[in-house]
């Protein structure tokens, strides 16, 4: 396994390009959330290894679809820009704090059709551009209310469903403790279609070690079913950034980098 950082939530004291050098230089791969609103040169120039970023600018799995595959496309041409493998979807496009800017509570059958038949359009730019799109899940409980498609169990059916090398699942294990729990088992079902694996501690969204969840157990359980994939600190520090992430290279510390 590899590990990579997310440089939105670490050193925030920094420039995100040096928070981008800083990361690379403590050996991790960088992760980035929003590409239109950064430097691209700026970012190739820090000469780090990109791990995943977000895959569009707008639009969604249910509407405006044709916008969310425009801007898919624009996000595949700088990820291959940057070398970035994988690019990150949701169910609908976030807005400020992460709020999604079209609500959805219910979901309906036409809206399962429609996100499926969108995933596998995604997955067959995924394949013209050879990058990955990896749909996350989110909790709507505490970060993301009103998300479509945010539980695991529901990206893990979409993906699925589509079943293509070029679309897996993002499993964010903060999210789905706080919004599933029974993470072993989670991880068990999904690991054939696993993209990446994104990890923060609950409560508090630092890095493991903070809080309630078990991490060795879930590093145990990545590597019983043979997981070689990337997992990304998508945490805020406690206290100290190179604390952090310190740590969070101990809760997987029986994994190559």
């Amino acid at each position: 396994m590899r590990l990579a950082v997310c440089a939105e939530m670490v050193f925030t004291d920094l420039e995100l390009t040096d928070r981008i050098r800083r990361i690379d230089e403590l050996g991790f791969d960088v992760e980035i959330w929003n590409w239109h609103t950064k430097d691209i040169d700026a970012l190739i120039a820090t000469g780090a290894t990109f791990s995943s970023m977000t895959g569009y600018i707008s639009g969604s799995l249910t509407h405006d679809q044709d916008q969310l595959l425009k801007t898919a496309a624009q996000s595949a041409e700088v990820a291959k820009r940057l070398g970035c493998p994988r690019l990150n979807l949701h169910g609908t496009e976030l807005g400020d704090h992460g709020l999604p800017r079209l609500p959805q509570y219910e979901l309906t059958g036409a809206m399962w059709l429609a996100a499926e038949q969108t995933l596998r359009d995604l997955a067959r730019l995924g394949a013209e551009y050879d990058v990955m799109f990896v749909l996350e899940n989110l909790n709507t409980e505490i970060d993301h209310p009103g998300v479509p498609f945010a539980k695991a169990k529901d990206v893990l059916a979409l993906v699925r469903a589509v079943d293509h090398p070029n679309l897996r699942m993002m499993l964010d294990v903060y999210h789905a403790q706080i919004g599933e729990g029974n993470l072993i088992s989670l991880i068990e079902q999904a690991g054939p279609y696993l993209g990446e694996v994104q990890v923060a501690d609950v409560p508090g969204r630092c890095e493991p070690g903070t809080g309630e969840i078990n991490y060795p157990a879930i590093a145990a359980a990545l590597r019983r079913i043979g997981y070689d994939g990337t997992v990304g600190l998508e945490a805020f520090a406690e206290s100290d950034s190179e604390l952090a992430l310190r740590r969070f290279r101990d809760a997987f510390r029986n994994e190559e980098i």
